[in-house]
């Protein structure tokens, strides 16, 4: 994506660096979210990227995947669907397990959430390795749907997340 509102937003991103640990630059999303042109801005451009993909519903990574994803599925006009750490869903769920930049996690799906025919945008607002998106693009394969694409608000390049989750289509507002 290159026009003037991609560069709005990259002014929106503040760097900490050391967080969460040494060595980390840390990408802060929050002036973005505290600006309601910032924040329209984004999903806009998340709108614009999937060009009239038809899509049934938004699954969104916890935590803040929920605040763009959410946004996203009302501007698309489709529900909104959450996948969560593990213990933090109350109905049967699926679960799939992946590796971080710095340990091991779990994320889980409720096994209703979804179903066969369900054409589905994983959104998340920034992709580093990979493996969390992996680990959702899998839970959404085991409720019967399908991922169309992949879309985060921030894309660590040099960690090359994106090539974990070819050949489906990830989408990022801002490359860094």
């Amino acid at each position: 994506m290159s026009d003037d509102r991609v560069s709005f937003l990259r002014g929106c991103i503040r760097d900490i660096p050391d967080f969460p640990k040494q060595g980390i630059l840390f990408k802060d999303i929050t002036p973005l979210l505290a600006d309601v042109d910032a924040f329209r801005t984004c999903i806009q451009l998340m709108a614009e990227a999937l060009d009239g993909e038809p899509v049934s519903a938004v699954v969104g990574i916890e935590s803040r995947g929920f605040m763009f994803g959410a946004a996203l599925a009302d501007k698309l006009g489709v529900g909104f669907v959450p996948v969560r750490k593990p213990g933090k869903l109350p109905a049967a769920t699926y679960r799939a397990e992946y590796e971080l930049e710095y340990g091991s996690d779990a994320v889980e799906i409720h096994q209703d959430a979804l179903g066969p025919g369900d054409r589905v945008v994983v959104v998340d607002d920034l992709i580093a390795t990979g493996g969390t998106a992996q680990a959702t693009g899998e839970l959404v394969q085991q409720c019967g749907a399908q991922v169309t694409a992949f879309v985060f608000v921030i894309n660590l390049i040099a960690l090359e997340g994106t090539k974990k989750l070819a050949p489906t289509p990830v989408i990022t507002v801002l490359d860094f």
